[in-house]
Protein backbone atom coordinates (compact mmCIF):
# COMPACT_ATOMS: atom_id res chain seq x y z
CA UNK A 1 0.00 0.00 0.00
CA UNK A 2 1.24 3.46 -0.80
CA UNK A 3 0.24 6.47 1.22
CA UNK A 4 -3.31 5.56 2.35
CA UNK A 5 -4.67 9.00 1.41
CA UNK A 6 -3.14 8.83 -2.07
CA UNK A 7 -4.47 5.33 -2.57
CA UNK A 8 -7.93 6.47 -1.48
CA UNK A 9 -7.89 9.34 -3.95
CA UNK A 10 -6.66 7.05 -6.66
CA UNK A 11 -9.36 4.53 -5.97
CA UNK A 12 -11.96 7.26 -6.32
CA UNK A 13 -10.39 8.49 -9.52
CA UNK A 14 -10.42 5.00 -10.94
CA UNK A 15 -14.19 4.51 -10.88
CA UNK A 16 -13.83 2.91 -14.26
CA UNK A 17 -16.76 2.43 -16.60
CA UNK A 18 -17.32 0.00 -19.41
CA UNK A 19 -16.92 2.92 -21.77
CA UNK A 20 -13.37 3.48 -20.47
CA UNK A 21 -11.73 3.68 -23.85
CA UNK A 22 -14.74 4.67 -25.87
CA UNK A 23 -16.27 2.63 -28.66
CA UNK A 24 -13.20 2.78 -30.89
CA UNK A 25 -11.74 -0.73 -30.99
CA UNK A 26 -8.79 0.19 -33.17
CA UNK A 27 -6.47 -0.12 -30.20
CA UNK A 28 -7.45 -3.69 -29.37
CA UNK A 29 -7.21 -4.60 -33.05
CA UNK A 30 -3.70 -3.14 -33.15
CA UNK A 31 -2.65 -4.96 -30.01
CA UNK A 32 -3.96 -8.30 -31.27
CA UNK A 33 -2.51 -8.00 -34.74
CA UNK A 34 0.04 -10.57 -35.86
CA UNK A 35 3.17 -10.02 -33.72
CA UNK A 36 5.53 -10.35 -36.65
CA UNK A 37 3.65 -8.04 -38.97
CA UNK A 38 6.48 -5.51 -39.33
CA UNK A 39 10.24 -5.77 -39.73
CA UNK A 40 12.06 -6.52 -36.46
CA UNK A 41 14.51 -3.67 -37.04
CA UNK A 42 12.01 -1.00 -38.06
CA UNK A 43 12.43 2.22 -36.01
CA UNK A 44 9.96 2.53 -33.16
CA UNK A 45 9.51 5.00 -30.31
CA UNK A 46 7.73 4.14 -27.06
CA UNK A 47 6.78 6.56 -24.31
CA UNK A 48 7.46 5.13 -20.85
CA UNK A 49 6.09 6.53 -17.60
CA UNK A 50 7.68 6.92 -14.18
CA UNK A 51 11.13 8.18 -15.06
CA UNK A 52 12.56 9.41 -11.72
CA UNK A 53 12.09 13.17 -11.37
CA UNK A 54 14.94 15.69 -11.41
CA UNK A 55 14.46 16.06 -7.66
CA UNK A 56 15.82 12.50 -7.35
CA UNK A 57 19.11 12.93 -9.25
CA UNK A 58 20.72 9.60 -8.40
CA UNK A 59 17.83 7.46 -9.61
CA UNK A 60 17.32 9.75 -12.59
CA UNK A 61 20.93 9.35 -13.61
CA UNK A 62 20.63 5.57 -13.34
CA UNK A 63 17.48 5.60 -15.48
CA UNK A 64 19.10 7.75 -18.17
CA UNK A 65 22.15 5.49 -18.21
CA UNK A 66 19.89 2.50 -18.71
CA UNK A 67 18.06 4.20 -21.57
CA UNK A 68 21.40 4.81 -23.28
CA UNK A 69 22.56 1.22 -22.68
CA UNK A 70 19.27 -0.14 -24.02
CA UNK A 71 19.62 2.02 -27.12
CA UNK A 72 22.99 0.41 -27.85
CA UNK A 73 21.41 -3.03 -27.55
CA UNK A 74 18.40 -2.08 -29.68
CA UNK A 75 19.35 0.82 -31.99
CA UNK A 76 15.93 0.84 -33.64
CA UNK A 77 14.08 1.50 -30.34
CA UNK A 78 13.83 4.97 -28.82
CA UNK A 79 12.65 5.38 -25.23
CA UNK A 80 10.68 8.59 -24.70
CA UNK A 81 10.87 8.93 -20.91
CA UNK A 82 8.07 10.70 -19.04
CA UNK A 83 8.91 12.06 -15.59
CA UNK A 84 5.55 13.24 -14.28
CA UNK A 85 5.72 13.02 -10.50
CA UNK A 86 4.10 11.38 -8.69
CA UNK A 87 3.98 8.60 -11.26
CA UNK A 88 0.22 8.36 -10.76
CA UNK A 89 -1.79 11.52 -10.30
CA UNK A 90 -5.33 10.64 -9.16
CA UNK A 91 -6.67 13.82 -10.74
CA UNK A 92 -5.47 12.92 -14.24
CA UNK A 93 -4.88 9.15 -14.32
CA UNK A 94 -8.39 8.11 -15.33
CA UNK A 95 -8.73 10.99 -17.76
CA UNK A 96 -5.50 9.95 -19.50
CA UNK A 97 -6.69 6.35 -19.74
CA UNK A 98 -10.12 7.26 -21.06
CA UNK A 99 -8.81 9.96 -23.38
CA UNK A 100 -6.11 7.83 -24.95
CA UNK A 101 -3.27 10.14 -23.86
CA UNK A 102 -1.66 7.65 -21.50
CA UNK A 103 1.95 6.63 -22.17
CA UNK A 104 2.55 3.57 -24.33
CA UNK A 105 4.04 1.89 -21.24
CA UNK A 106 2.24 3.17 -18.17
CA UNK A 107 2.81 2.69 -14.46
CA UNK A 108 0.14 1.12 -12.22
CA UNK A 109 -0.42 0.05 -8.63
CA UNK A 110 -1.43 -3.57 -8.08
CA UNK A 111 -4.77 -2.48 -6.63
CA UNK A 112 -5.84 -0.90 -9.93
CA UNK A 113 -4.81 -3.63 -12.36
CA UNK A 114 -8.03 -5.67 -12.37
CA UNK A 115 -10.19 -2.58 -12.87
CA UNK A 116 -8.06 -1.47 -15.79
CA UNK A 117 -8.29 -4.91 -17.40
CA UNK A 118 -12.06 -5.04 -16.91
CA UNK A 119 -12.46 -1.66 -18.58
CA UNK A 120 -10.38 -2.69 -21.61
CA UNK A 121 -7.80 -0.04 -20.87
CA UNK A 122 -4.69 -2.22 -21.23
CA UNK A 123 -3.40 -4.33 -24.10
CA UNK A 124 -3.31 -8.11 -24.01
CA UNK A 125 0.44 -8.72 -24.19
CA UNK A 126 0.23 -12.53 -24.22
CA UNK A 127 1.45 -12.85 -27.86
CA UNK A 128 4.56 -10.80 -27.05
CA UNK A 129 5.90 -12.04 -23.71
CA UNK A 130 8.10 -14.74 -25.22
CA UNK A 131 10.98 -12.21 -25.19
CA UNK A 132 10.71 -11.83 -21.40
CA UNK A 133 13.46 -14.29 -20.55
CA UNK A 134 12.56 -15.11 -16.94
CA UNK A 135 8.78 -14.86 -17.21
CA UNK A 136 8.22 -18.39 -15.92
CA UNK A 137 10.43 -17.72 -12.89
CA UNK A 138 8.35 -14.80 -11.62
CA UNK A 139 6.34 -15.51 -8.49
CA UNK A 140 2.99 -17.01 -9.57
CA UNK A 141 1.13 -14.91 -7.00
CA UNK A 142 2.70 -11.76 -8.43
CA UNK A 143 2.00 -12.65 -12.05
CA UNK A 144 -1.59 -13.57 -11.20
CA UNK A 145 -2.21 -9.88 -10.53
CA UNK A 146 -1.64 -9.13 -14.21
CA UNK A 147 -3.56 -12.11 -15.57
CA UNK A 148 -7.16 -12.63 -16.53
CA UNK A 149 -7.73 -16.23 -17.52
CA UNK A 150 -4.90 -17.23 -19.83
CA UNK A 151 -4.15 -13.67 -20.90
CA UNK A 152 -1.40 -11.40 -19.56
CA UNK A 153 -1.89 -7.65 -19.34
CA UNK A 154 1.22 -6.35 -17.61
CA UNK A 155 4.52 -7.04 -15.87
CA UNK A 156 5.60 -6.29 -12.30
CA UNK A 157 8.23 -3.81 -11.21
CA UNK A 158 7.98 -3.96 -7.43
CA UNK A 159 6.53 -6.43 -4.96
CA UNK A 160 6.62 -6.34 -1.20
CA UNK A 161 4.99 -8.22 1.64
CA UNK A 162 4.42 -7.33 5.26
CA UNK A 163 6.57 -8.43 8.16
CA UNK A 164 7.49 -7.43 11.69
CA UNK A 165 9.92 -4.51 11.90
CA UNK A 166 11.85 -4.36 15.17
CA UNK A 167 14.51 -2.32 16.95
CA UNK A 168 17.53 -4.59 17.42
CA UNK A 169 19.14 -2.15 19.83
CA UNK A 170 16.12 -2.21 22.15
CA UNK A 171 15.97 -6.00 21.91
CA UNK A 172 19.52 -6.18 23.24
CA UNK A 173 18.79 -3.69 26.02
CA UNK A 174 15.74 -5.72 27.05
CA UNK A 175 17.70 -8.97 27.18
CA UNK A 176 16.21 -10.31 23.94
CA UNK A 177 18.19 -11.88 21.09
CA UNK A 178 17.92 -9.63 18.00
CA UNK A 179 19.00 -12.56 15.82
CA UNK A 180 15.98 -14.58 17.03
CA UNK A 181 12.95 -12.26 16.69
CA UNK A 182 9.42 -13.39 17.66
CA UNK A 183 7.76 -16.08 15.57
CA UNK A 184 4.42 -16.16 17.39
CA UNK A 185 2.08 -13.50 18.75
CA UNK A 186 2.69 -14.84 22.25
CA UNK A 187 6.40 -14.13 21.74
CA UNK A 188 5.55 -10.66 20.43
CA UNK A 189 3.54 -9.99 23.60
CA UNK A 190 6.38 -11.20 25.83
CA UNK A 191 8.99 -9.14 23.98
CA UNK A 192 6.78 -6.03 24.01
CA UNK A 193 6.39 -6.25 27.80
CA UNK A 194 10.17 -6.42 28.30
CA UNK A 195 10.79 -3.45 26.01
CA UNK A 196 8.07 -1.35 27.64
CA UNK A 197 9.69 -2.12 31.00
CA UNK A 198 12.91 -0.36 29.93
CA UNK A 199 11.50 2.91 31.21
CA UNK A 200 9.30 5.93 30.50
CA UNK A 201 8.60 6.59 26.83
CA UNK A 202 9.42 3.06 25.70
CA UNK A 203 6.69 1.33 23.67
CA UNK A 204 6.92 -2.40 23.08
CA UNK A 205 4.59 -2.63 20.10
CA UNK A 206 2.99 0.15 18.08
CA UNK A 207 -0.08 0.01 15.87
CA UNK A 208 -2.07 2.29 13.59
CA UNK A 209 -5.73 3.08 14.19
CA UNK A 210 -6.63 6.17 12.14
CA UNK A 211 -6.61 7.60 8.62
CA UNK A 212 -7.38 4.17 7.07
CA UNK A 213 -4.03 2.86 8.33
CA UNK A 214 -5.67 0.95 11.17
CA UNK A 215 -7.87 -0.99 8.79
CA UNK A 216 -4.89 -1.60 6.53
CA UNK A 217 -2.93 -3.22 9.35
CA UNK A 218 -6.02 -5.10 10.55
CA UNK A 219 -6.06 -6.70 7.08
CA UNK A 220 -2.35 -7.54 7.31
CA UNK A 221 -2.78 -9.23 10.70
CA UNK A 222 -5.97 -10.97 9.57
CA UNK A 223 -4.31 -12.45 6.48
CA UNK A 224 -1.38 -13.62 8.60
CA UNK A 225 -3.78 -15.53 10.85
CA UNK A 226 -5.42 -17.16 7.85
CA UNK A 227 -8.53 -14.98 7.72
CA UNK A 228 -10.18 -13.23 4.78
CA UNK A 229 -11.38 -9.67 4.34
CA UNK A 230 -14.17 -10.54 1.90
CA UNK A 231 -15.96 -13.66 0.76
CA UNK A 232 -15.07 -15.53 -2.45
CA UNK A 233 -17.63 -13.59 -4.47
CA UNK A 234 -16.28 -10.24 -3.28
CA UNK A 235 -19.79 -9.12 -2.26
CA UNK A 236 -19.78 -9.77 1.48
CA UNK A 237 -17.39 -9.10 4.34
CA UNK A 238 -15.60 -12.07 5.89
CA UNK A 239 -13.52 -10.43 8.63
CA UNK A 240 -16.07 -10.98 11.43
CA UNK A 241 -14.45 -14.33 12.11
CA UNK A 242 -12.38 -16.08 14.77
CA UNK A 243 -9.26 -14.74 13.04
CA UNK A 244 -10.60 -11.17 13.03
CA UNK A 245 -11.55 -11.44 16.68
CA UNK A 246 -8.08 -12.75 17.52
CA UNK A 247 -6.47 -9.69 15.91
CA UNK A 248 -8.43 -7.32 18.14
CA UNK A 249 -8.14 -9.43 21.28
CA UNK A 250 -4.36 -9.53 20.89
CA UNK A 251 -4.16 -5.74 20.64
CA UNK A 252 -6.55 -5.26 23.54
CA UNK A 253 -4.39 -7.50 25.73
CA UNK A 254 -1.15 -5.72 24.86
CA UNK A 255 -2.76 -2.31 25.35
CA UNK A 256 -4.67 -2.81 28.60
CA UNK A 257 -3.39 -5.97 30.33
CA UNK A 258 0.30 -5.75 29.43
CA UNK A 259 0.49 -1.95 29.09
CA UNK A 260 3.10 -2.47 26.39
CA UNK A 261 1.65 -0.21 23.67
CA UNK A 262 1.84 3.17 25.35
CA UNK A 263 -1.00 5.56 26.05
CA UNK A 264 -0.80 7.62 22.86
CA UNK A 265 -3.09 6.06 20.27
CA UNK A 266 -5.00 7.00 17.08
CA UNK A 267 -1.65 6.81 15.30
CA UNK A 268 -1.14 7.13 11.56
CA UNK A 269 1.74 6.32 9.20
CA UNK A 270 4.17 9.08 10.13
CA UNK A 271 3.61 8.61 13.87
CA UNK A 272 5.10 5.12 14.00
CA UNK A 273 7.89 6.10 11.63
CA UNK A 274 8.85 8.92 13.98
CA UNK A 275 8.61 6.68 17.04
CA UNK A 276 10.77 4.02 15.41
CA UNK A 277 13.32 6.62 14.31
CA UNK A 278 13.36 8.07 17.81
CA UNK A 279 14.63 4.77 19.18
CA UNK A 280 11.95 3.95 21.73
CA UNK A 281 9.52 1.79 19.72
CA UNK A 282 10.28 -1.91 19.85
CA UNK A 283 8.12 -3.44 17.10
CA UNK A 284 5.57 -2.65 14.42
CA UNK A 285 4.04 -4.30 11.37
CA UNK A 286 5.61 -3.14 8.12
CA UNK A 287 7.41 -4.03 4.91
CA UNK A 288 11.23 -3.87 4.78
CA UNK A 289 11.11 -0.44 3.16
CA UNK A 290 9.97 0.92 6.53
CA UNK A 291 13.61 0.66 7.62
CA UNK A 292 14.71 2.72 4.62
CA UNK A 293 12.11 5.41 5.42
CA UNK A 294 13.15 5.47 9.08
CA UNK A 295 16.81 5.82 8.07
CA UNK A 296 16.30 8.41 5.34
CA UNK A 297 13.55 10.57 6.81
CA UNK A 298 13.26 9.95 10.55
CA UNK A 299 16.86 9.97 11.84
CA UNK A 300 17.17 6.23 12.41
CA UNK A 301 20.18 4.08 11.52
CA UNK A 302 19.99 0.98 9.33
CA UNK A 303 22.11 -1.05 11.73
CA UNK A 304 19.63 -0.56 14.59
CA UNK A 305 16.70 -2.27 12.88
CA UNK A 306 15.70 -5.70 11.67
CA UNK A 307 12.74 -7.27 9.89
CA UNK A 308 11.27 -10.72 10.27
CA UNK A 309 8.23 -12.40 8.76
CA UNK A 310 4.76 -11.88 10.18
CA UNK A 311 4.22 -14.01 13.30
CA UNK A 312 2.47 -17.32 12.62
CA UNK A 313 1.93 -16.17 9.04
CA UNK A 314 -0.32 -18.26 6.83
CA UNK A 315 -0.42 -15.49 4.20
CA UNK A 316 0.90 -11.96 3.80
CA UNK A 317 -0.73 -8.78 2.60
CA UNK A 318 1.32 -7.59 -0.32
CA UNK A 319 1.49 -4.62 -2.59
CA UNK A 320 3.54 -3.24 -5.40
CA UNK A 321 3.44 -1.78 -8.86
CA UNK A 322 4.26 -2.53 -12.45
CA UNK A 323 3.62 -1.54 -16.03
CA UNK A 324 0.78 -2.08 -18.47
CA UNK A 325 0.57 -1.23 -22.17
CA UNK A 326 -1.75 1.27 -23.81
CA UNK A 327 -4.37 -0.72 -25.77
CA UNK A 328 -3.80 1.56 -28.75
CA UNK A 329 -0.11 0.62 -28.96
CA UNK A 330 0.93 -1.06 -32.20
CA UNK A 331 2.47 -4.57 -32.19
CA UNK A 332 5.87 -2.97 -32.80
CA UNK A 333 5.48 -0.75 -29.74
CA UNK A 334 4.39 -3.69 -27.59
CA UNK A 335 7.35 -5.78 -28.69
CA UNK A 336 9.69 -2.88 -27.90
CA UNK A 337 8.01 -2.45 -24.51
CA UNK A 338 8.62 -6.10 -23.64
CA UNK A 339 12.31 -5.73 -24.41
CA UNK A 340 12.59 -2.59 -22.28
CA UNK A 341 10.70 -3.99 -19.30
CA UNK A 342 12.67 -7.22 -19.43
CA UNK A 343 15.91 -5.24 -19.40
CA UNK A 344 15.05 -2.54 -16.88
CA UNK A 345 12.73 -4.27 -14.42
CA UNK A 346 13.35 -8.01 -14.62
CA UNK A 347 17.04 -8.75 -15.32
CA UNK A 348 19.42 -9.54 -12.41
CA UNK A 349 22.37 -7.15 -12.48
CA UNK A 350 20.68 -4.69 -14.86
CA UNK A 351 18.27 -1.78 -14.52
CA UNK A 352 16.69 -1.67 -11.10
CA UNK A 353 18.83 -4.66 -10.04
CA UNK A 354 22.15 -2.99 -10.95
CA UNK A 355 23.31 -3.02 -7.35
CA UNK A 356 26.95 -2.34 -8.21
CA UNK A 357 25.91 1.02 -9.63
CA UNK A 358 23.60 1.76 -6.69
CA UNK A 359 26.46 1.10 -4.30
CA UNK A 360 28.76 3.36 -6.29
CA UNK A 361 26.11 6.10 -6.18
CA UNK A 362 25.81 5.79 -2.40
CA UNK A 363 22.26 4.45 -2.47
CA UNK A 364 21.21 1.79 0.08
CA UNK A 365 21.68 -1.79 -1.09
CA UNK A 366 20.67 -4.88 0.83
CA UNK A 367 16.96 -4.50 1.59
CA UNK A 368 15.04 -7.65 0.52
CA UNK A 369 12.81 -5.78 -1.91
CA UNK A 370 11.50 -6.02 -4.52
CA UNK A 371 10.68 -9.71 -4.29
CA UNK A 372 9.63 -10.63 -7.81
CA UNK A 373 11.17 -14.08 -8.16
CA UNK A 374 10.90 -15.73 -4.75
CA UNK A 375 13.25 -18.70 -4.38
CA UNK A 376 13.69 -19.32 -8.12
CA UNK A 377 17.11 -19.14 -9.79
CA UNK A 378 16.82 -15.41 -10.71
CA UNK A 379 15.62 -14.71 -7.17
CA UNK A 380 18.69 -16.39 -5.70
CA UNK A 381 20.93 -14.53 -8.14
CA UNK A 382 19.42 -11.20 -7.08
CA UNK A 383 19.91 -12.06 -3.41
CA UNK A 384 23.58 -12.83 -4.05
CA UNK A 385 24.03 -9.57 -5.96
CA UNK A 386 22.49 -7.67 -3.04
CA UNK A 387 24.85 -9.33 -0.61
CA UNK A 388 27.90 -8.68 -2.78
CA UNK A 389 27.11 -4.96 -3.03
CA UNK A 390 25.41 -4.41 0.32
CA UNK A 391 25.69 -1.04 2.02
CA UNK A 392 23.29 -1.98 4.82
CA UNK A 393 23.54 -4.99 7.17
CA UNK A 394 21.90 -7.75 5.14
CA UNK A 395 21.89 -10.11 8.12
CA UNK A 396 19.33 -7.86 9.81
CA UNK A 397 16.80 -8.90 7.17
CA UNK A 398 17.67 -12.60 7.05
CA UNK A 399 14.75 -13.60 9.31
CA UNK A 400 12.35 -11.90 6.89
CA UNK A 401 13.88 -13.54 3.81
CA UNK A 402 13.93 -16.99 5.41
CA UNK A 403 10.48 -16.71 6.92
CA UNK A 404 8.64 -15.05 4.03
CA UNK A 405 9.86 -17.06 1.06
CA UNK A 406 7.16 -19.70 1.23
CA UNK A 407 4.32 -17.47 2.46
CA UNK A 408 1.55 -16.84 -0.07
CA UNK A 409 1.07 -13.18 -0.89
CA UNK A 410 -2.46 -11.80 -1.00
CA UNK A 411 -3.68 -8.58 -2.55
CA UNK A 412 -5.60 -5.88 -0.76
CA UNK A 413 -9.36 -6.54 -0.84
CA UNK A 414 -11.82 -4.88 -3.23
CA UNK A 415 -12.98 -1.45 -2.05
CA UNK A 416 -9.94 -1.56 0.19
CA UNK A 417 -9.89 2.08 1.27
CA UNK A 418 -13.57 2.06 2.20
CA UNK A 419 -13.10 -1.14 4.19
CA UNK A 420 -9.99 0.22 5.90
CA UNK A 421 -11.90 3.33 6.98
CA UNK A 422 -14.62 1.14 8.47
CA UNK A 423 -12.09 -1.03 10.31
CA UNK A 424 -10.30 1.99 11.77
CA UNK A 425 -13.25 2.10 14.17
CA UNK A 426 -12.72 -1.27 15.91
CA UNK A 427 -8.96 -0.80 15.81
CA UNK A 428 -9.17 2.58 17.53
CA UNK A 429 -11.82 1.36 19.96
CA UNK A 430 -9.77 -1.50 21.41
CA UNK A 431 -6.77 0.79 21.79
CA UNK A 432 -8.61 3.68 23.44
CA UNK A 433 -11.40 1.99 25.44
CA UNK A 434 -10.68 -0.73 27.93
CA UNK A 435 -14.31 -1.86 27.85
CA UNK A 436 -14.49 -2.11 24.04
CA UNK A 437 -16.90 -4.86 22.95
CA UNK A 438 -15.04 -6.71 20.21
CA UNK A 439 -17.99 -8.81 19.05
CA UNK A 440 -20.20 -5.73 18.61
CA UNK A 441 -17.42 -3.76 16.93
CA UNK A 442 -16.88 -6.48 14.35
CA UNK A 443 -20.60 -6.97 13.78
CA UNK A 444 -21.13 -3.24 13.20
CA UNK A 445 -18.13 -3.09 10.87
CA UNK A 446 -19.41 -6.13 8.97
CA UNK A 447 -22.80 -4.51 8.39
CA UNK A 448 -21.20 -1.33 7.07
CA UNK A 449 -18.76 -3.23 4.89
CA UNK A 450 -21.53 -5.32 3.36
CA UNK A 451 -23.27 -2.13 2.24
CA UNK A 452 -20.08 -0.87 0.60
CA UNK A 453 -19.42 -4.18 -1.12
CA UNK A 454 -23.04 -4.48 -2.29
CA UNK A 455 -22.75 -1.14 -4.06
CA UNK A 456 -19.66 -2.28 -5.93
CA UNK A 457 -21.06 -5.64 -7.02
Amino acid sequence: MKSPKLAMLLAAALALTAAGCGDDDSGSKAANATPGAAGADAPVTISVGCQPPKSNPLERTAWDEDVAAFKKMHPNITIDSKDAFPCINPDTFQAKLAGGTMEDVFYVYYTDVKKIIAAGQAADISPYVSTVKRLNDLRPDVMSIFKEGDKIYGLPRNNYSMGLVYNRKLFTQAGLDPAAPPKTWAEVQAAAKKIAALGPGHVGFGEYSAGNTGGWHFAASLYARGGEMVGPDGKTAAFNSPEGKAVLENLKTMRWTDNSMGTKQLLQWEDLMRMMGGGKLGMMIGAPDVVQAVNNDFKGKFEDYGVTSMPEAKASLNGGDGYMINPKATPEKIKAAMLWLDFHELTPGQGQFNYARSKKQGRPVGLPIPDLYGDSAPGKEIVELRKANATVPVENFTPFVEGSGAIQNKLEPPKSQELYAILDVPMSAVLTRQDADIDKLLADAEAKANKVLAKSS
